[in-house]
């Protein structure tokens, strides 16, 4: 009996030891998730906490709600002058197209009329109106207004305008040049009946058709018939370098340009209002023209630069440049050869990369020029990453401001999709006994249906026939409405504080947007910064860094900057008076079209091989206009606000000073940089 009672004493007590250790348990597990709970609680709060004060933004992809939110509010009158400034040695330059010697004015007993047809996009139309103001001076004739093609009725354009009012401003356009040539909007009732029956002759004059041709050709012609026409295809119709005898005509090309080739009031009241919307976020902005167009692609062969579908329509139009006669080269060439050589774009991945390296922040305000951008958004998703303000007209205008632009229109069929016609039984049956030789064990499978999405996209007709089908009426329709959408980019881009091209003066012999845009410039601010960049070096440079393009070494980028700092001054001056001006005149309209104020430092005259002027030569300005400049600086506002600009200098800009060199042998340096710092500088954006 004891020992039984011994037995249940201690199993009574190890129950109750059981017991007490699952209390025990159980009170600790409670503790440990108490603390872990409370542990929880700090850690969101702390991060709460680290989100609301710290100075990393997140971002939010909204064109113009990334703009309002992420602008500093400070820089309504700061400017960095190393990113925004002016250069100063060309600030003595002055817009001066005036005539400077013995000039008559036109007679109205002339030699007859020039008609001409234009064709090309907005930048071939507005050096083709200049030459022909020439001619019609050196001719001494009387210019029918011309007709452009791209905006003709024909095109489904707006009933309340013809060709050329269509683009710009008739009334204005006729009383600028009416020292200068006689201007009338038709030709006489008389001779109207002749051009119907085509009684005149035309003429197909290229853009290096010199005076002489037309002195010799055209000129007996036109005294014969008292009318002429010209089919003008080119993008001018008279050379660029002329005479320096003919200086008069390359100012009267200033004018033309300059002066009295005004946009429709339309065009320019929505343009002003695009500038004036960037000025209000209180910074300044950047216009960028990416310069991919696919006539240009496709003539230097850089087709492999993109991807799908694009190669192919790029390696289409070669063939057909090479069909017509245009282009005499192989079909496939080597683009990533044809890159190194600068004759393809840079692509906005390039660009942006190299803004950066230049100290551009990601906030800085981007315009994004052009009406066609060939790659579409997919190629322009890297730039977009590195700079969120990336804007163009869309972002900037409603759509109701556009169509006002537009004005009002004849509807078209919004649905032009048609199915192919179904086969009928007698075509199946054909098809089965030309299917092969049997035994056929199944009938060959139908044809793959054509889904609605291949059919809509411009480019869709490559996919299923060999040839580019004609244009339909609303395509026509768009080459009008790109007229409009390049000339409110235009005026954004002769405004901008900076301007960047991604393509110009590509050798083509044709005039690009970016180059005029980069002519009118150097003409009314030569002190613009306005970067001149060559490609070729530039593609040394990216193959150097091109295993670690997104984190470049110092090296690198203090070669970038010191690159492109060449180039908004004289370098780049001399540069583009080499290659652009021999395309158009207007893209380099130096020293013919500008004077220069005395002051301390005189430039050296830079001469080419051939004896031409590529850098300075320019005029002394005439008294009134040095007495006007004189007066303006004297202004106090002006000076303390130039003052205020070089002392003050944005939060954003501040580490952008003088930085410390680099071991040329490791190029490691001791501070370091902004741009290796970016968290968006993602290689995998």
């Amino acid at each position: 009996m004891k020992w039984v009672g011994f037995v249940t004493e201690s199993g009574s007590s190890i129950l109750k030891s059981n017991v007490w250790a699952k209390m025990i348990f159980k009170s600790n597990i409670k503790w440990v998730a108490l603390i872990g709970l409370i542990l929880s609680l700090f850690s969101l709060l702390l991060h709460l906490l680290l989100a609301k004060f710290s100075n990393v933004s997140l971002v939010e992809y909204s064109a113009l709600t990334v703009l309002q939110e992420g602008l500093h509010p400070k820089l309504g009158t700061q400017r960095h002058k190393k990113l925004w400034g002016v250069v100063k040695p060309l600030e003595s330059l002055q817009p001066y197209a005036n005539p400077r010697s013995s000039y008559p004015v036109p007679n109205e007993k002339n030699n007859g009329f020039i008609y001409a047809k234009i064709y090309g996009g907005f930048e071939r139309i507005r050096p083709l109106i200049c030459d022909l103001v020439a001619i019609s001076r050196l001719l001494n004739a009387t210019l029918v207004i011309p007709e452009i093609q791209q905006s003709t009725r024909s095109k489904g354009i707006s009933y309340k305008f013809k060709s050329f009012s269509y683009l710009y401003n008739e009334e204005q356009f006729i009383a600028s040049l009416k020292n200068d040539i006689i201007i009338v909007k038709s030709l006489p009732e008389k001779l109207k009946l002749g051009r119907r029956n085509n009684e005149y002759p035309t003429f197909r004059p290229k853009s290096s058709s010199s005076p002489s041709f037309y002195i010799k050709e055209i000129l007996p012609n036109l005294k014969k018939f008292k009318v002429i026409g010209l089919i003008l295809t080119d993008g001018g119709c008279l050379q660029s370098i002329l005479p320096p005898s003919m200086s008069e005509y390359q100012r009267l090309r200033c004018r033309v340009a300059f002066q009295a080739l005004h946009f429709r009031p339309e065009i320019q009241v929505l343009g002003r209002r695009m500038v004036e919307r960037l000025r209000d976020w209180g910074q300044p902005f950047l216009a960028f023209h990416p310069g991919l167009v696919r006539d240009t692609l496709a003539y230097h062969g850089c087709a492999e630069l993109f991807q799908d579908v694009h190669t192919e329509l790029i390696q289409y139009r070669r063939a057909q440049l090479i069909k017509q006669g245009i282009l005499k080269e192989e079909l496939s060439v080597d683009s990533h050869l044809r890159k190194e050589k600068g004759l393809c774009p840079l692509m906005p991945e390039e660009v942006g990369i190299l803004l950066r390296a230049m100290g551009y922040p990601p906030k800085t305000i981007i315009y994004l020029a052009g009406s066609e951008t060939f790659g579409g958004q997919r190629v322009l998703i890297p730039l977009r990453a590195m700079f969120t303000n990336l804007v163009d007209r869309t972002s900037l205008c409603s759509s109701q401001e556009l169509l006002d632009l537009v004005g009002p229109e004849t509807p078209l069929p919004l649905d032009t999709f048609k199915f192919p016609p179904a086969k009928t039984e007698e075509q199946l049956k054909e098809e089965w006994k030309k299917a092969g030789p049997r035994p056929r064990p199944l009938p060959p499978p139908p044809d793959r249906p054509i889904y609605r999405h291949e059919k809509e996209g411009w480019y869709g007709w490559i996919t299923e026939t060999e040839t580019e089908p004609n244009p339909s009426p609303m395509d026509l329709r768009m080459e009008a409405h790109r007229l409009l959408w390049d000339a409110l980019d235009y005026i954004v881009s002769v405004e901008a504080d900076a301007f960047f091209p991604g393509f110009n003066n590509d050798g083509n012999g044709w005039p690009d947007f970016s180059s005029l845009v980069m002519g009118q410039r150097l003409f009314e601010n030569p002190s613009s910064r306005t970067y001149r960049p060559d490609r070729k070096i530039l593609a040394d440079l990216f193959n150097i860094t091109r295993e670690n393009m997104y984190h470049p070494k110092h090296n690198w980028t203090l070669s970038v900057q010191e690159l492109f700092n060449e180039s908004i001054g004289q370098a780049g001056l001399i540069r583009e008076s080499l290659y652009s001006k021999p395309t158009s005149f207007l893209s380099h309209p130096l020293p013919e079209c500008s004077c220069r104020i005395p002051s301390d430092e005189v430039p050296a005259q830079v001469t080419g091989k051939d004896g031409r002027l590529l850098y300075g030569g320019e005029d002394t300005c005439p008294e009134w206009m040095q007495r006007g400049m004189e007066m303006l600086k004297a202004e106090p506002g002006v000076t303390e606000k130039s003052k205020a600009e070089e002392v003050e200098l944005p939060e954003y800009e501040a580490d952008l000073d003088e930085q410390p060199e680099t071991d040329e042998t490791s190029g490691n340096t001791n501070t370091t940089l902004q741009f290796d710092e970016d968290e968006e500088m993602d290689p995998n954006d």
